[in-house]
Parts: structure tokens; sequence; C-alpha cells
């Protein structure tokens, strides 16, 4: 498959931080309302990663290829033959691919998968090529 137009680091990395910030503001606000107190310091515990790992897997799905931060950055997710991404996609891609991964190798994965998207060709990473997926920039 001839991927055309391929994402590169800087939309990528752009499209993250804007969807990490968006959810983290979001849980702060909701820890305000439960328990009275704003505070951020829920994203370094597992409910921050469980529920930020749905949402990476989940929305894509329902979003044709769309995550937030994505939309903005106006990029998306996509099979390598040019479909919307299935779940089964998602899962290999956000759960093996950057969640099992990225805790086996105590982050080496991430590091690595930085530099393949800064020198492929492609611009695929580890879990771009464990989920069959690329990231398009529209």
């Amino acid at each position: 498959m001839d991927i055309k137009r391929p994402a590169g680091m800087a939309r990528r990395g752009l499209a993250l931080f804007v969807d990490f910030s968006i959810f983290t503001i979001l849980g702060g606000i909701v820890f305000l309302f439960v328990k009275g107190d704003f505070n951020v310091s829920w994203t370094s515990g597992f409910t921050f990663q469980l529920f930020y790992t749905m949402y990476l897997t989940v929305i894509p799905v329902l979003w044709l290829g769309f995550i937030i931060g994505k939309r903005i950055c106006n990029i998306k997710v996509k099979r390598m033959d040019g479909g919307n991404v299935k779940l089964s996609n998602m899962i290999m891609r956000e759960v093996v691919g950057r969640g099992l991964l990225g805790f086996a190798t105590f982050g080496l994965s991430a590091i690595i998968s930085v530099f393949m998207i800064i020198f492929r060709e492609d611009k695929r990473s580890i879990h771009d090529l464990i989920g069959g997926t690329y990231v398009s920039g529209n």
C-alpha cells in the first residue's frame, strides 16, 4: 500500500499534546465536582492510564480515525488498505503497541517510535506497524 501524505512528528506530537491536555483538564473538572478540589495529580495513576487508553482506542473507531487532537491538527488514523480503523486495529495499536510494549520496554519503544516517525519515509511507528495502521495528514 502506497501511503499518501503521512503525518510527521510535529503534527502527531501536537495532536497528542492537545488530547492529553484536554483529557487532563476535563478529568480535573470532574474531580472538582466529585471531591471539591481541582487536582491533576490523578494523571500519574492507573485510572488515568486506563481511561486515556480507552479514549485512544474507542473514539477513533466511532469517529472514523479521529480523536479531538487529531481532528484539530487535521490528521487521522487509517488502516493500511486506506479504510477506516476497526476496534481490532486500535486494540493492537494502543493497548498492545503503545501500552503493553511500552510497559515491557520501560518506555524505550516510545523513544524508538519517535525516531521511526522522523526517519521512515512512511512515518509509521512501532504501534502503527503492530496495529496495521498509519497516520494520514488529510
